[in-house]
């Protein structure tokens, strides 16, 4: 299988609904990954772009083609992979959105603190826009029961080194995350119970309360078309879906004392993006793209 740095094994996993292009872009960026002998997993949750005949006609048996038969969503969907990784001896297991492209590097910098810290379980890559490409989507994860949130820190501000530094988070990005075999066979996969929004929170969450570490890596360099299947538009299905998935992850995590102030928090909060996005400073808050789950 896959073999890099002391004979550790790593799966990358791209999840893909009706993505062709975009995932293709994806692909592409991996094939220049400097890491040797990754594995590549497609998992297709049913496409009818043409997506599967894309990717093996490029691809063919370099890339690991699992076709769903049906839409899984996101959290389902990724789960088909993991289980496959794990079932071929993986290692570690690398979650990449199909709306990204990557540096050639980024896999050796998310898998060299876990050489030395066996606690650390998942790594997350400083992420940035596609455009304009210096500005950041994600350098770090925060949440806060008090307030009912999870939010990227730095997100829209441009890089100018100010999160440079390693550090432990609350949570890291579904959009993409390298998560050690022993995290998932401790805490299990993915909840599919959210339909979309806050399953890579939950996820980590429940590693933290297994031990483990979260770590940012600034080093390792993603670029993410932030909503480029869905036209990064607001939409009544979005906001629903994130307003479900929000009550699920605080009422499994939050503490009755913190339900004093998350409504008042919350209603802050929808008011702040409502006046953003009426002056066009926002097309889109999602936490990581729809394109391959909804």
């Amino acid at each position: 299988m896959s073999a890099v740095q002391n004979g550790a094994s790593i799966a990358i996993i791209v999840l893909n609904w009706n993505g062709r292009d975009l995932t293709l872009d994806c692909l592409r960026s991996l094939a220049a990954v400097t890491t040797p002998h990754v594995r590549i997993i497609l998992v297709d949750n049913a496409s009818t772009d043409g997506s599967s005949d894309a990717v093996r006609q490029h691809y063919g048996s370099r890339v690991t083609l699992i076709e769903n038969a049906q839409n899984l969503g996101f959290a389902a969907g990724n789960n088909v992979g993991i289980r496959r990784a794990l079932d071929d001896g993986a290692d570690f297991i690398l979650l990449l959105n199909n709306d990204t492209v990557v540096a050639p590097d980024f896999v050796e910098h998310l898998h060299k603190p876990m050489l030395s810290s066996p606690d650390i379980g998942i790594t997350a890559p400083k992420i940035y826009y596609a455009e304009p490409k210096n500005q950041i989507w994600f350098a770090g994860g925060e949440l806060s029961m008090w307030r009912g949130i999870a939010r990227h820190t730095g997100i829209r501000e441009t890089d100018r080194g100010q999160y440079d530094q390693e550090r432990d988070i609350d949570y890291a990005t579904g959009c993409a995350f390298l998560v050690r075999r022993a995290v998932l066979e401790k805490i299990g996969a993915l909840d599919p119970g959210y339909r979309a929004y806050f399953e890579d929170a939950d996820f980590c969450v429940r590693a933290r309360l297994a031990g483990f570490r979260i770590r940012y890596i600034p080093a390792a360099h993603v670029w993410h078309r932030i909503s480029a299947s869905t036209g990064g538009q607001l939409s009544r299905r979005k906001a629903g879906r994130k307003l479900a998935s929000a009550r699920r992850f605080f009422g499994r995590y939050a503490r009755p004392y913190h339900w004093v102030t998350i409504p008042f928090f919350f209603v802050l909060d929808v008011i702040r993006i409502g006046g953003l996005v009426l002056a066009g400073r926002i097309r889109d808050t999602n936490p990581h793209t729809p394109s391959s789950s909804v």
